[in-house]
């Protein structure tokens, strides 16, 4: 598949040296709080399953490692003794970082604690299909310059999996993403887990709001653009996140989450401004951030599927 070249092949949009930060914005880098946030979830994960010897951080899809370093900066001491931090990007190991954290190319089995993937599912290349003037749906071919063509009908399990999650109407130009892609290699990560909870963050849509011309789309250097299969932009695409759920999961909005995680945007009383000036600025920088994380129409939307291996839950999130 092109698109999975052109993000990840040797000259591939991953692999370039800015890294992912360097041409778009996730909850990671607006706020330090999203950290604050994952680490809180972690220490929930890890007082279900009774403060293991090893308690596994996994950071899937970790761009330059900055969830990775920003969990492990907010853990308790007790806890971040005890924390196995794993990376996992196709990219060399960024310099500087913390040397506590391991760099892999493929996520670790085995994982007692938290496997975190913020902005990875979205990434997983997937067909598009477009409905032709016959009805009928085709898969759409890319070349490197962008333009587009209809190749030859959907089948086998594409055409099961869109019956399933995203049937199409009859009528001509409307789209899908097929995410199979996506359902199995969410499957294989959380089959990774041995004990405690797989967490993925995505732009997301469900059955009852399927966009009908699709979502795909490119982003190079915080703009928009053409999704070109040439490794000199993003490719992503938004995703089925009921359809990649297993049974025992939850799927929440960004803010839901947040706000279960403490993270609520509240501005802080204004006796304090006259009580203590800097912990009132401190706190105001912090209920803007907050707000910016949770806010309606931006991170705020974003979909959370929670999967609990061997725990409930609602032991870790309200």
């Amino acid at each position: 598949m092109a698109a999975q070249e052109a993000l990840y092949g040797p000259g591939g949009f991953y692999r370039r040296p800015e890294g992912p930060g360097g041409h778009f914005r996730t909850s990671v880098h607006a706020s330090p709080l999203f950290a604050r946030a994952v680490a809180g979830l972690l220490c929930r994960v890890d007082a279900v399953l009774g403060a293991p010897d090893v308690l596994d951080f996994v950071d899937m899809a970790a761009g330059r490692g900055e969830l990775a370093a920003g969990v492990l900066a907010e853990l308790p001491e007790e806890v971040a003794a005890r924390t196995r931090a794993c990376a996992v990007e196709v990219a060399d190991r960024p310099a500087g970082l913390d040397p506590r954290i391991e760099w892999l190319a493929e996520p670790p089995r085995g994982i007692t604690g938290l496997l975190f993937a913020n902005e990875w599912l979205d990434n997983v290349p997937v067909d598009v299909a477009e409905v032709d003037a016959a009805g009928v749906p085709r898969l759409v071919e890319v070349r490197d310059d962008g333009a587009e063509r209809l190749g030859e009908p959907v089948t086998g399990a594409a055409v099961r999996w869109l019956a399933r999650w995203w049937p199409l109407p009859g009528e001509a130009g409307q789209r899908a993403e097929i995410g199979l892609p996506r359902d199995e290699a969410w499957e294989d990560v959380v089959a990774g887990v041995e004990r405690g909870l797989a967490v993925a963050v995505d732009y997301w849509h469900t059955a009852d709001a399927r966009p009908p011309f699709g979502t795909l789309t490119g982003f190079r250097q915080g703009r928009e653009t053409v999704p070109v299969p040439d490794g000199s932009c993003d490719i992503t695409a938004h995703v089925a996140l009921d359809a990649a759920a297993l049974p025992g999961a939850r799927l929440l909005p960004q803010r839901a989450a947040l706000h279960s995680l403490g993270v609520t945007g509240a501005r802080p009383p204004l006796s304090l401004a006259s009580t203590n000036p800097v912990a009132y600025v401190r706190a105001l920088a912090n209920a803007g951030e907050a707000a910016e994380l949770t806010a309606a129409g931006g991170l705020g939307d974003f979909g959370w599927l929670l999967q609990p291996v061997g725990i409930e839950i609602e032991d870790v999130l309200d």
